[in-house]
């Protein structure tokens, strides 16, 4: 292979996609999409104020109607993290003499917009642990959830004044322990919220994610677009299949690269104001999730792995078929391989050092996503880096021989779509 054919290959490769208006729509749009994504449902949830007018029926003769009332008519913050602030009105209603039709008054009330709900206390309610809740719309999870804990508090309350005890002190003694989170490092020990450190690892993870499936379809895509124009057959007359590949593969990779780059710098630059805020707000000895130096390195390292273990399948995937719907169907088979990690976040991040991480980490196809996990939670042992590493190498290399094969003869071939055993014989006689 000439280096200076492949250089001129991916100088070419990387500036027209520099200077072409998607790259820099798509760099500033996705950071945006993905913190409208993230961000946006919880900052709509935290400014969500749910109110209900409520009616309630005690039918146990134990006064909780009365209880209940009272306590739903405070403010009832409990619920703000998964839908914002939910306020009642409450009032309480006779049970009356004939419940049928007390029942069938009180649908009418609702349907005519007296009420939003309403509520039925029974007995046998208080004994099996289960009330009656009414109202045309069933899809308000949040207020129901916040009416089931206060109903719960209200009847745990009178259980314990029933029996003679004294609910305020049990309260006390009962309460739940918080656990001070404090990370250990070679640097030094330091207090973190764990929730801190998920989100860092899974962020980088996706981030890594994101990057390595919209290059490696831009990869197969472009080989797609020389083939069917024919452009290939003239540029193939100058420049060898391998260089060809090569040159295609190191010039995107060094889009990729910049793309990320420019993440990373704007992440740096957006978050900096929140980060200041957040540390002038916390409780003192708390600091927030350090990102190493290493950390960010890794990054960049799982990063080009990933994109050329990738990216050659790609490319041999757009080399062996003549347009983009023949080769999505194929394309399946990377997503085999890259989605996996993401469906086990939570029991690599759980134990980071568990069979399950480990094995994952050290299979090729899932070093990338699998081992940035593991180091953004917990860095590894040495010979597990460096051995993933190295699986990955040499599994890069296999593939690069493999693609080189494949594209040698597949950029040339048009017709209908090759079968398996078709690139098979590429592979063996090319």
């Amino acid at each position: 292979m000439r280096p200076e054919h492949a250089f001129i290959v991916g100088k070419r490769e990387y500036l027209t996609r520099l200077k072409s208006k998607g790259f820099w729509i798509a760099t500033a749009l996705l950071p945006v999409f993905m913190a409208a994504m993230i961000l946006g449902p919880a900052l709509a949830a935290s400014k969500t104020k749910s109110e209900q007018r409520l009616a309630i029926v005690d039918a146990t003769g134990a006064g909780l109607g009365q209880q209940l009332a009272a306590a739903l008519t405070e403010r009832v913050p409990g619920t703000r993290g998964e839908g914002g602030e939910v306020r009642f009105e409450a009032q309480l209603v006779p049970p009356g003499p004939d419940p049928a039709a007390l029942r069938s008054e009180l649908d009418r009330r609702v349907r005519a917009k007296e009420f939003g709900a309403w509520v039925w206390l029974t007995p046998e309610g208080l004994r099996d642990n289960r009330f009656e809740y009414h109202a045309e719309s069933l899809s308000n999870v949040v207020t129901q959830e916040a009416l089931r804990s206060r109903i719960s508090k209200v009847v745990s309350l009178w259980r314990l004044r029933a029996a003679g005890l004294d609910a305020a002190k049990i309260a006390e003694l009962t309460r739940t322990v918080e656990l001070s989170t404090v990370r250990i490092s070679a640097t030094g020990s330091r207090a973190e919220q764990g929730i801190g450190g998920f989100m860092l690892a899974f962020g980088l993870c996706f981030t890594l994610y994101m990057v390595i499936l919209i290059y490696g379809q831009q990869v197969m895509q472009g080989v797609i677009e020389e083939k069917s124009s024919r452009v290939i057959e003239v540029i193939a007359a100058a420049v060898r299949p391998t260089e060809l590949m090569a040159g295609k593969l190191v010039g995107i990779c060094l889009v990729a690269l910049t793309q990320l780059a420019i993440w990373v710098a704007a992440a740096l630059v957006l978050t900096t104001p929140a980060i200041l805020g957040a540390l002038l707000t916390l409780p003192p000895g708390l600091t927030l999730p350090a990102v190493p130096g290493a950390v960010i390195a890794h990054l960049f390292v799982l990063f080009l792995l990933g994109f050329f273990l990738y990216s050659t399948l790609y490319a041999m995937i757009g080399a062996s078929f003549n347009s983009v719907q023949e080769a999505q169907q194929f394309a399946g088979v990377a997503v085999v391989f890259i989605v996996p990690p993401l469906l086990l976040v939570m029991p690599i991040l759980n134990d980071p050092d568990s069979p399950l991480a480990v094995s994952m980490s050290l299979f090729p196809f899932f070093t990338p996503l699998v081992m940035m996990l593991r180091i953004a939670a917990k860095m590894p042992s040495a010979w597990q880096i460096v051995a993933a590493y190295s699986l990955c190498l040499l599994t890069i290399a296999g593939m690069i021989w493999l693609c080189a094969r494949v594209y040698r003869v597949g950029i040339l071939m048009y017709g209908k779509k090759p079968t398996l055993q078709e690139i098979w014989r590429w592979v063996r006689y090319s």
